[in-house]
């Protein structure tokens, strides 16, 4: 199969700033009213009304769910890892702070790159984004070791730590089944309302079972969850799937470093966290590793073309 996906052009990264202050924030926004909605009940909830309107949008491109038999299976998995991953998230954020959520869960893209060199001949990883993704996990280990002595949860945030890196994993093995299966083929559309279909039926499912149901819904919770569902998990998902197909994915992280970024500092500003000097140095070798990774094949192309 010839890769005809292009390399990550200033409209791609337009679009990744903007879907990585999205995501960056997301963290912050399902934490600042985890009191009066559950966590794992927001991102079920918000994921099953926006599979809704997923389909409506299906729906008025005459593009059918019938379409979609050819990759069934495949889309099968992909909702099922998809709601995994934030079934992590929503189940760390009750350990650990945002901001360290933010920061595991954005090592996804070393786990994609890693898994796409496995399983697609046509992303192969160079030598410097190796060094980049030792770099990535030294500072995994700097972020999960260094802890502060002064908290008093020690032991739950390394609880949630341990699933924020999870979740990361999940993401890049959603990313992989996806370039690697038929469901590469399929419209954004379809990709997506597997996802969000899945995440919404297995997680409001897990909400009921584990008794996760308190909801006050007041006015600011209201706001939180509209951005939750159009922003988050409708437009952005949607805006994502749309370029993986069109660019390589392995480049696409030429600004995902933001994410974390923001994450940190929206965690601060809007929770009021705070990061001691070992998490911040791991973070930034994450953050270097990631970055290293995705802009590497760009970086070269432009040295080697002087």
């Amino acid at each position: 199969m010839n890769d005809s996906r292009l390399n990550v052009d200033v409209t791609a990264s337009l679009s990744m700033f903007m879907i990585c202050f999205i995501w960056g924030v997301q963290q912050a926004a399902i934490k600042s009213i985890a009191d009066q909605i559950a966590p794992v009940l927001q991102i079920g909830g918000r994921s099953f009304l926006a599979a809704l309107m997923v389909w409506v949008i299906m729906t008025l491109k005459n593009n059918s769910l019938k379409q979609s038999k050819d990759y069934l299976i495949s889309g099968v998995v992909v909702g099922a890892l998809f709601a995994l991953e934030f079934l992590f998230v929503a189940e760390g954020l009750r350990y650990t702070t945002a901001s360290h959520m933010t920061v595991f869960l954005y090592t996804a893209p070393i786990f994609a790159a890693i898994g796409l060199q496995l399983f697609n001949k046509h992303e192969t990883l160079a030598g410097m984004q190796w060094v980049g993704i030792c770099i990535a996990f030294c500072g995994i280990a700097v972020a999960f070791f260094s802890r502060d002595e002064a908290s008093t949860n020690l032991q739950d945030m390394l609880i949630g730590d341990i699933m924020a890196l999870i979740a990361g994993l999940l993401w890049g093995a959603t990313t992989v089944v996806v370039r690697c299966t038929r469901l590469g083929l399929a419209s954004a559309e379809h990709t997506l309302f597997f996802q969000l279909g899945g995440a919404g039926v297995l997680l409001l499912s897990y909400a009921t079972i584990t008794d996760q149901l308190h909801f006050s819904l007041t006015y600011n919770a209201s706001i939180n969850l509209i951005f939750q569902v159009i922003f988050v998990s409708f437009a952005s998902y949607l805006a994502w799937f749309s370029l993986i197909r069109k660019y390589k994915a392995s480049q696409l992280g030429v600004l995902s470093f933001m994410t974390p970024v923001i994450g940190v500092l929206a965690s601060i500003l809007i929770l009021d966290e705070q990061a001691h000097s070992g998490f911040i140095w791991g973070s930034l070798l994450i953050l270097v590793g990631v970055l290293l990774v995705s802009v590497w094949p760009w970086l070269h192309l432009k040295i080697r073309n002087r």
